[in-house]
């Protein structure tokens, strides 16, 4: 680079030297000959002024000669009929050489001045009519040349000639040591960006001056160490997501276009006892799914996210879900074993059809109680009152399923914004304890003047579910709710509804927030609903419902809620 770059230099120099020497010089020649033809005109217009007083003295002839001699000029004296009466010659300039000499000639004779450059306008013809005399009529001089200044012209070109050379030479030393110092300080920069291209980010640059190559080192440097910090924070979130992958309970793994598994977790390791680990090839089959076909067409254009099943003789059933390729060589494939999933799924599904029939024999009896009381048995006093009590039974139950079924759709789909308020807790909870068909079992624990941010319905609603859940699965005991602030945190407040029931195992409390589920202990005849409601309540007024139990032990839930 230094030296293509010293070149140009030379060239630039070089070049505008031979411009600025060429355009000088030639502006040089064009004043130079502009100022010799005004000269050679002054003098042709003195040397006519000597000549018409010479005329009177008879000295013409000398007079002509020496003014010729002294402005370096060739003169030529007419007559008015073309007489050629006086001349002062040079050496090898006669009349016949004067260029144009006829035509001046004539202008001058005719009255009028002359003057006319010639030879690449080196030579200047003046001719001037003469009118004091009768002698003569008419002058023409004749310079042929420049001559005096010539040598200040050649001088001038010698000049001109020298500093370029000199321009030319310093140039080149210049653009050399430029190019130089510019070639070092970006190979610097060409080793850096080839450490960074190698995965090494421990290469500073220093800047030193502050240019546009300076810039750049700047610039590089700094993407340097914005790389370093993303390479960094790219391989923890990868050992972040590895880790995460491998707590998985479903099998996740990676596979190339050879169908090469690039990544197993630990899903993968169980689902795979003889061992699956990366760099294995992919397996044929996996209860009873083709693994390797269904990869390949993961890597086809336009892939769609794919998913599979399968039903294994066992009652097992397995989930296979493919993320396509999409340009980046690997596909993954997501393992399932789904099999307590769908057994949940049917469960539910086959209670909630369970729930729409049993739906009918209340309807069905409070039409046929309305349809006896129309028939006549609204004249027996007892009957009218066994029917009314019947339908006033089922039409609580009805209610109570409606309102649950309303109130749980309104907490998930959040189609009504919550209008929160300051709650005080003290009385609501007094009013649902009284409200309790067992008051003599339900204690209240609240202190005084506590007060939270929530919906005042929604809340009773919460309270009252959580109380009524305690007293069916507590036949005996005394059910307690305690409301007071939170400890260690001074923003929240608790509202604890205890029992000294059974107490709940494991494997319930995992399902215990499930919609349709009821427990295995207690009455059964409720729908599995309240503690969903009170979770998803609690929820969209901004808390959160924790429950903790243990077998013989009881069973404490917790609504945590922002105090106002």
């Amino acid at each position: 680079m230094r030296w293509w770059l010293a070149g140009a230099f030379v060239s630039i120099a070089v070049l505008t030297a031979t411009l600025i020497a060429t355009v000088s010089t030639r502006q040089v020649g064009r004043d130079i000959t502009a100022n010799a033809r005004n000269i050679a005109i002054g003098e042709a217009v003195s040397a006519g002024f000597t000549l018409e007083r010479a005329i009177p003295n008879n000295r013409l002839p000398q007079e002509t000669q020496a003014a010729g001699r002294q402005d370096g000029l060739a003169l030529f004296v007419f007559a008015r009929d073309e007489t050629l009466i006086a001349q002062s010659t040079l050496p090898g300039i006669r009349w016949q050489n004067v260029p144009g000499g006829e035509t001046a000639l004539a202008r001058a004779l005719a009255g009028r001045r002359f003057a006319n450059s010639f030879n690449g306008e080196q030579a200047t013809v003046v001719a001037l009519p003469l009118r004091r005399t009768q002698v003569a009529a008419a002058l023409v001089a004749y310079a042929p040349s420049a001559r005096a200044y010539g040598a200040s012209l050649t001088i001038f070109r010698n000049e001109v000639v020298r500093v370029s050379v000199w321009a030319a030479l310093a140039a080149a030393v210049l653009g050399l040591f430029s190019a130089t110092l510019v070639s070092r300080r970006l190979r610097r920069i060409a080793r850096a960006a080839a450490g960074i291209e190698q995965g090494g980010f421990d290469i500073e640059l220093r800047p030193g001056f502050q240019d546009e190559i300076g810039s750049l080192a700047s610039t590089v440097d700094r993407m340097r160490e914005r790389l370093g910090g993303a390479f960094q924070q790219l391989e923890a979130e990868r050992d972040r997501l590895g880790l995460l992958l491998d707590r998985l309970h479903e099998g996740v793994m990676a596979v190339d276009r050879t169908l090469t598994v690039q990544f197993a977790n630990a899903g993968v390791r169980r689902l795979f006892p003889e061992g699956l680990e990366p760099g294995a090839p992919l397996p044929e089959t996996f209860a009873e799914l083709p693994l390797r076909a269904f990869a390949t067409g993961l890597f086809a254009l336009g892939a769609p996210v794919s998913e599979a099943r399968s039903d294994t003789g066992a009652g097992a059933t397995i989930s296979l879900v493919g993320i396509p390729a999409a340009g980046t060589g690997l596909a993954v494939l997501v393992l399932a074993d789904i099999t307590e999933h769908e057994r949940r799924q049917r469960a539910e599904r086959e209670f909630v059809t369970n729930a729409s029939h049993e739906l009918r024999t209340p309807v069905s009896a409070i039409a046929g109680a309305v349809e006896a009381l129309e028939l006549g048995a609204s004249d027996d006093p007892e009957a009218r009152a066994g029917f009314i009590r019947l339908i006033g039974r089922q039409a609580t139950r009805l209610t109570r399923l409606t309102n649950s079924l309303l109130i749980l759709a309104r907490a998930q789909t959040r189609e009504e914004g919550m209008q929160l308020v300051p709650v005080e807790l003290e009385p609501l909870i007094e009013e649902i304890a009284a409200s309790s068909e067992l008051l003599d079992r339900v204690r209240v624990e609240c202190e005084p003047g506590l007060s939270v941010t929530a919906q005042p319905d929604v809340l009773e609603q919460v309270v009252a579910n959580l109380v009524s859940n305690a007293l069916k699965h507590a036949p005996t005991g005394e059910v307690v709710v305690r409301a007071a602030r939170a400890a260690g945190n001074a923003g929240n407040a608790v509202i604890e509804v205890s029992d000294s029931g059974p107490g709940i195992s494991a494997e319930l409390r995992e399902r215990i927030f499930d919609r349709f589920y009821a427990g295995g202990g207690g009455s059964r005849d409720g729908f599995g609903l309240g503690l969903a409601i009170a979770r998803d309540s609690t929820t969209a007024m901004g808390g959160r419902l924790e429950l903790s139990s243990a077998p013989g032990l009881g069973t404490t839930a917790r609504v945590i809620l922002p105090l106002s």
